[in-house]
């Protein structure tokens, strides 16, 4: 069973930039549709970014379009997500999840609830 592991998260200042690591084990990054969620205290959870097990299709939400770029390090099985221009309304427990890959090349869901596996968080604070 593939195992999840976020890294990289800390307390920045607005207008910073926080690079985000998903560290996978038991299987590989490239064999998942892959993404990142967000959870701010008191908020449901929320779709950030996603990228296909290919690598070749991406998508953000609307609050993180421009800033923000997920990518996949086939070398490393590890996935990525570049922030910049961070805002305290990025603040909140940022998540790794997965879902096995299947015919889609560009398939991606921005509901929690179809992905499968999920790392711990890790927290992103941004001061103003």
């Amino acid at each position: 069973q593939v195992q999840l592991v976020e890294s990289g998260g800390g307390l920045v200042q607005a207008g910073e930039s926080l690079r985000l690591s998903c560290a996978v084990s038991g299987g590989t990054v490239s064999k998942y549709y892959m993404a990142w969620f967000r959870q701010a205290p008191g908020k449901e959870r929320e779709f950030v970014a996603a990228i296909s097990w290919t690598g070749g299709a991406t998508n953000y939400g609307d609050a993180v379009k421009g800033r923000f770029t997920i990518s996949m390090d086939n070398a490393k099985n590890t996935l990525n997500l570049q922030m910049n221009t961070l805002s305290p309304e990025d603040t909140g427990v940022y998540y790794c999840a997965a879902e096995p890959s299947g015919p889609s090349w560009t398939w991606y869901s921005p509901t929690p609830d179809n992905y499968a596996f999920w790392g711990q968080g890790t927290q992103v604070t941004i001061s103003s």
